[in-house]
Formats: C-alpha cells, structure tokens, sequence
C-alpha cells in the first residue's frame, strides 16, 4: 500500500504543491486582513489547502494521461508510473475524478462564488495539457493555471474579487512561465522529433533563457506594483527583495551550454521562492494597518 500510494504521489508530484500554494494562502491572508481586519478562520484554511491539492492533484492526472505517448517516447520521462504500466490509465481516470469531487466539495464548503467558479478554474487547469501541441507559449497557460490560486484563495475567503489581485495573478503567471521555459530547456530535442511547440525549440535555448530572464523581472516589477497598490509594510517590501535575489541566482544555474544545474534551479529554487514569499507577505499582513 504504501508503494502505491509513493507511485500516485509521484505521479501527480505531490512535492511541487509547494510552488503555488504559498501564493494561494497569501492571497487568502491578504483578503482576511484587508475585508474583515482578521485571519482567515482554520475551516476556511483547510478548505483552501484541500480545494488547491485536489484540483492540482486532478489537473497533473490529466496531463499526464493526455501526454502519456509522448512521455513513453521521451527518455526524460519514460520512467513514469503511467509510461511503465507501474498504474494503469483507468486507475489514473478514477483517481482524476475523486480528485474533481473533493475540490468541487471543497469550493462548496467555502463559499457560493467559489462553488460557481469550480468548473471555470478546472477548465483553465485542464486546457493547459493540450497547449504544447499548437502554441510556442504553453508556459505561460501552465502560468495561468497556477497564477489564477491567489484570486480564487480572496474569492474563497471575502465571496468576491478585488482587481488587484489580478496584479498577483499575473506576477504568479509570469513566474511560473518563466520557469517552465527554463525547465523546456532540456527537451528540445524531443520536442522537435515529436513535433511539439516551445520556447526553447522556437527561439533557440539562448533566447529561451533571455526571455524566461524578462518574464521574472516582469514578476518583480509586478510585486512592487502589487505592494504599493495596498500600502504594504515594510516585510512585503523585504520579501521582494529576497525574491528577486532568488529569482538571479535561479538564472545563474542555467547556462545555454550547460543544463545541468536545471534542477536544482527548477526544485530546489522555487520551493524557496514561494515560501520566502508567503513568510514575508505573511509578516507583511500581520503589520498592516488598514
């Protein structure tokens, strides 16, 4: 039981729950303080922290019974549990659905918008999978799945959407894209036998590394803009800094004629990034004074 439950972990890469959810739960914490001038309650946390896994958890299922040939074909990926036969694909379709009804469940016990917007945020997560096969620009929808977490954490918590927090969305977006071109990096090759689209195939992997470099400078510019928009105190500000420190020492891993720092600069990076965030955007709200 307990290999299974490692194979179907590793499957949907339970780990990487770590990128988007720190974003979610500042967005909640931003909402709570700002609308109501408290925290959000623990039954609303644990909605929001259910509503993300389960939804991720059924978008990576999907993704990967939608790429299941491709990930057969590429050597990076052919060890998968469902390009091995380690789970079949009808394990994998009965998990993505349980999956879909504990997130709906969960978007209900939050709150009547949330509940409306379920079957919107799922199809934005599920279109994802199919982009890298007409679009050079899959990462930025990948992007957006991940980006649209702080926008429906506030809508979880208040039952409505301030604008601004689309500037969170968009930062989130374009940090998730950023890293994703970097991570493509490595399956150029595969990607020009296979016939599908990316950055790095379209642009040239020198290229690719520029533009992933602009799009997490756009992150930076975008969390300032976000910060002054809501008056934030001082430990928002600090935490952009150590960001967008992150953010340079992430690109100086990767290099056009060496890839093989990519990794680290992909896993190790990023959980850095997202949980330095919601720590200093966390102090930020516990100090605000709105």
């Amino acid at each position: 039981m307990s290999n299974r439950i490692r194979t179907v972990l590793e499957m949907i890469k339970f780990e990487h729950s770590v990128f988007a959810l720190p974003f979610a739960l500042t967005g909640a914490l931003l909402a709570a303080r700002f609308t109501t001038h408290s925290w959000p309650t623990w039954k609303q946390f644990i909605w929001i922290v259910v509503a993300m896994v389960a939804a991720r958890s059924a978008a990576m299922t999907i993704n990967r019974i939608a790429d299941l040939r491709y990930d057969k074909e590429n050597p990076r990926t052919a060890q998968r549990a469902l390009a091995t036969g380690a789970l079949s694909t009808g394990f994998a379709w009965t998990f993505m659905l349980v999956a879909v009804a504990v997130f709906f469940v969960a978007a209900w016990r939050l709150n009547p918008l949330a509940f409306k917007l379920a079957p919107v945020a799922l199809a934005v997560l599920f279109f994802y999978s199919c982009t890298k096969r007409f679009t050079n620009w899959s990462h930025l929808f990948l992007g957006f799945a991940l980006g649209i977490s702080p926008a429906a954490a506030w809508i979880a918590i208040t039952g409505r959407l301030d604008a601004r927090m689309l500037i969170l969305c968009a930062a989130v977006t374009l940090w998730v894209g950023g890293f994703d071109v970097l991570y493509a990096c490595q399956d150029v090759d595969f990607d020009v036998r296979a016939g599908l689209f990316s950055v790095p195939k379209r642009f040239g992997i020198a290229s690719a590394l520029l533009i992933a470099r602009a799009m997490h400078i756009g992150v930076v510019a975008l969390l300032v803009w976000l910060a002054a928009s809501f008056l934030l105190p001082w430990p928002a500000w600090a935490g952009i800094g150590v960001v967008a420190a992150l953010l340079a020492y992430e690109h100086s891993l990767v290099k056009a004629n060496d890839l093989s720092r990519l990794d680290a600069a992909f896993f190790a990076m990023n959980g850095y990034i997202s949980i330095s965030f919601l720590l200093f955007w966390g102090a930020a709200a516990a100090l605000w004074k709105v």
